[in-house]
């Protein structure tokens, strides 16, 4: 069996797909449709990033919304911003 393979809107190549759509509902279908394995992980680390930033507790509903949020305005907006306030690594 080949490996599915996507027109990845962020890393603007043909590249393998998501085994199966990373979220449930709307946003995760769009997501496995139109996003990377590559670009996926990519959106990973940077998540880590925003979760030490606001400090987010996984447990808390809150938490999922926000994942949602970013992963909708990392992959689908023009709006994509680094959270306020945060530094880059030297």
């Amino acid at each position: 069996m080949s490996e599915r393979l996507v027109n990845c809107i962020k890393l603007g190549a043909k590249l393998p797909g998501l085994d199966s759509p990373p979220l449930p509902g709307e946003l995760g279908q769009r997501i496995f449709e139109n996003v990377s394995k590559d670009a996926w992980k990519e959106f990973l680390e940077h998540f880590k990033m925003v979760i030490n930033e606001y400090r987010l507790d996984l447990t808390s509903p809150m938490a999922d919304q926000i994942f949602e949020q970013k992963a909708d305005e990392y992959f689908f907006s023009d709006n994509f911003r680094m959270p306020e306030g945060y530094v880059p690594e030297n």
